[in-house]
């Protein structure tokens, strides 16, 4: 029995450890009016680089989420196929852009990897803005 429970834990943490392996990052906001006033605007995404998608993949989500104001809802796209090199191109979809006022504000990209309406894994970016 304690071998069939270790077997099980084993497997279970192995497929956590591989999701974790999946990412994604963004290297800068892209081309975006600078804001400060509270009232974003509409903008295109920034160019995001994914890795380590799990298998069965099939579309990706990405949500901006303002980590000093997490109940402001920037938006972010709509379920995405990726491509094989696991790039998403900037202006692929529209969101809100960071906009936060009389300061700087850490904000938060999450990339939910999904096959059909199953979550497989969620990966992270964080960025200050303005930097």
């Amino acid at each position: 029995m304690k071998a069939v429970v270790l077997a099980a834990l084993i497997a279970v943490c192995g497929s956590v450890a591989s999701a974790g392996d999946f990412s994604v990052s963004f290297s800068s906001w892209g081309k975006i009016p600078l804001c400060t006033t509270g009232n974003p605007n509409k903008v295109g995404n920034p160019e995001f680089k994914l890795k380590n998608l799990p298998a069965g993949t099939t579309t990706v989500q990405f949500r901006l989420t303002d980590l000093d104001v997490p109940g402001y809802n920037h938006g972010g796209s709509k379920r995405l196929k990726i491509t094989a090199d696991g790039r998403v191109p900037a202006g692929t979809f529209t969101y809100k852009s960071p906009c936060p006022p009389g300061g700087s504000h850490t904000y938060e990209w999450t990339a939910t990897a999904r096959n059909g309406g199953k979550v497989l894994a969620q990966a992270k970016a964080r960025r200050r803005y303005p930097e």
